[in-house]
């Protein structure tokens, strides 16, 4: 399963009743976030509330029309809706339509499994430069957070029905501290919790021709 709050599901097509609600993400929304930046923006609106593209573009170092045209394919996907009462005749603020994407290729399409390994793809990219900006600003942590924060790395041998069974476990403590930002106690700050599993590169991919 691959989970981004950067993917159960109905269609990307309808209505938004809440963003606290979770989106399995169809065909057309895979596509559309098989784009590092594109999910990175679409995270940047889960972690932060709603932005315009002028705000989106000096987040990430883009022009403010590259950064129009990124939200627009994100609303075309049914992933960020337009915040009521905000805009203006000049601009628009844009916030999430959904609490986190769900993919999970082993219950999905071929189609959509097929799909799933371009927004996979851009799901680690994006996880990675995630990770990158954190590492600079390690040293202006206070206290508190820098003794708390990981950045961990096994090396485990399993059976992918192993990885299945702790994904779930791993999966299962996580919902347990989960609650929305009204619910959060005194002190807390938005925490990313990136769950990688993969095998070592170069040890599961079948030889040329043997796929």
């Amino acid at each position: 399963m691959v989970a981004s709050s950067a993917a159960p599901v109905e269609s990307a097509a309808a209505p938004v009743e809440s963003a606290e609600r979770d989106i399995e993400l169809d065909t057309a929304a895979l596509r559309v976030l098989a784009h590092p930046l594109r999910l990175s923006v679409l995270g940047l609106l889960r972690d932060r509330g709603p932005s315009t593209a002028t705000r989106v573009a000096d987040e990430f170092g883009i022009n403010p029309g590259a950064a129009s045209y990124h939200l627009r394919r994100l609303a075309s996907g049914g992933l960020i809706v337009e915040e009521p009462d905000r805009g203006t005749g000049r601009e628009r603020w844009w916030k999430s339509a959904h609490r986190q994407s769900v993919h999970d290729p082993a219950t999905g399409s071929a189609e959509q499994r097929e799909a799933g390994r371009g927004y996979t793809h851009a799901v680690a990219l994006a996880a990675a430069d995630r990770l990158r900006r954190s590492a600079q600003e390690v040293a202006l942590l206070p206290r508190e957070w820098l003794d708390v924060a990981t950045y961990s790395d096994f090396l485990l041998h399993l059976t992918p029905g192993d990885v299945d069974r702790m994904r779930a476990e791993i999966f299962e403590v996580i919902s347990r501290y989960r609650q929305s930002a009204s619910e959060a106690p005194e002190g807390s700050s938005p925490v990313t919790l990136q769950v990688q599993a993969f095998p070592v590169p170069g040890t599961a991919v079948p030889p040329a021709g043997d796929a």
